[in-house]
């Protein structure tokens, strides 16, 4: 054994050897800082923010509270109480409205005060009062109602212009939703220009094929009892009339419809002035646009000479329509498996303002003419443009059926 295996011999037996008896060296702790200067020495507070970022923040909730605290008084709390005779019982119904004017007027939902026996009205304050039924319209579910009290209670809030309202723009929605007075929601302005067959929806059993036009469709929630209260913009003016929502189960699920300010112009003068309304009527139908079958949605397809009209599927016998000389399409095909009435004439404009959907056309009528106008259409006719008088009338109360496509 050389003297490199004595040396390694002796090194393996020395570590093997000395394993058992290995014990490990002691830790002697010292002192450092004391527990309470730990204990001080955590992350600073955080500062509360300067009042000039608070106010950026809460600039929209401060022009929420500000218009709540102006416009609150002016709307009111509807309760309706309707008789049955026959029974001997009473049904109650509630819903929203706002002061119109100061002689009284107060603005709700035709559905809400329809054939009611009673009608009270609970101010901001709570005072209550009666209030006696001016007019009602199913066509546009707008109703006046008036109470006599003292002009320290009558708060009008001023009309806007619901045809300049854009879509995205902000929707304040201030009413009595299950009954729970003055109640604000917000949201948007989710879609315009929604037509809702209102007079059918109020009473089945009246006339029917009448659009209420232009209605402004919301996500602010509108809940029963909101019916009736008024569709806010930024600057506490009214735009529009809740009036109804589409939902599954009968409560908000995200669509909420209000009739425009332009049909409220329209329609409340003619309520507090002979207690009904009196609509221009022409006698036309039309596919509707919303389901992809308006002249945008066929121009294509049927290879149309413009992209945007209410192509006429039919023409009412007897209607200012027929003799004002509009034609009514000729012939059935198929489209996108629908069937489509086409050949009919397509009006691009009345009175030189262009209506790109019936929804604009009816809009245009219930707004801007009534029974006894003429009115002069553009409209265009185997690729050829014409002008034609029609002498608008009165809605009927029974419309003739439609004819086929095709039939004259």
């Amino acid at each position: 054994m050389n003297h490199k295996q004595l040396k390694l011999v002796w090194l393996v037996w020395l570590l093997v050897a000395c394993a058992p008896n290995w014990r490990p060296i002691p830790v002697v702790l010292v002192a450092s800082t004391p527990l309470a200067q730990l204990t001080n020495q955590t992350q600073p507070i955080a500062t509360p923010v300067s009042s000039q970022v608070i106010a950026s923040a809460d600039a929209e909730y401060q022009l929420l509270a500000n218009l709540y605290e102006r416009l609150t008084r002016s709307v009111v709390f509807v309760e309706v109480v309707s008789e049955q005779t026959e029974l001997g019982t009473q049904d109650f119904g509630n819903g929203s409205g706002f002061i119109y004017d100061l002689n009284g007027h107060i603005v709700t939902n035709a559905h809400v005060v329809l054939d009611a026996q009673t009608v009270r009205i609970t101010f901001h304050d709570g005072y209550v009062t009666t209030a006696s039924v001016v007019g009602v319209d199913t066509f546009s579910d707008l109703a006046v109602v008036k109470v006599d009290t003292t002009l320290d209670r009558l708060y009008p809030i001023p009309l806007g212009d619901s045809d300049t309202t854009r879509v995205g723009e902000r929707a304040i929605v201030i009413g009595n939703p299950f009954g729970l007075t003055s109640s604000m929601t917000v949201g948007i302005i989710s879609a315009k220009g929604r037509q809702l067959p209102s007079a059918e929806l109020i009473n089945s059993t009246g006339p029917g094929g009448f659009q209420n036009p232009s209605i402004i469709q919301v996500d602010a929630d509108i809940n029963p009892g909101n019916s009736g209260g008024p569709l806010l913009n930024s600057r506490g003016e009214v735009v529009g009339v809740t009036t109804a929502i589409r939902s599954e189960s009968g409560v908000f699920e995200g669509v909420g419809f209000a009739v425009p300010s332009s049909t409220l112009k329209r329609v409340a003068p003619d309520l507090i002035a002979n207690g009904k309304v009196e609509y221009a009527w022409l006698g036309i139908s039309a596919m509707s646009s919303e389901d992809g079958l308006g002249v945008a949605g066929l121009a294509e397809s049927l290879n149309l000479p413009i992209q945007y009209g209410v192509m006429v599927g039919s023409v009412t016998p007897n209607s200012p329509a027929e003799r004002g000389g509009l034609v009514g399409g000729n012939q059935l095909i198929e489209v996108r498996d629908r069937t489509v009435c086409v050949g009919g004439d397509i009006i691009i404009a009345v009175n030189g303002v262009a209506v790109r959907s019936m929804d604009e056309l009816v809009n245009y009528l219930v707004v801007n003419t009534r029974p006894g106008d003429t009115v002069t259409m553009q409209v265009i006719r185997n690729r050829q443009t014409y002008d034609l008088a029609i002498a608008l009338q009165a809605r009927p109360n029974e419309v003739a059926p439609a004819p086929t496509c095709g039939e004259a």
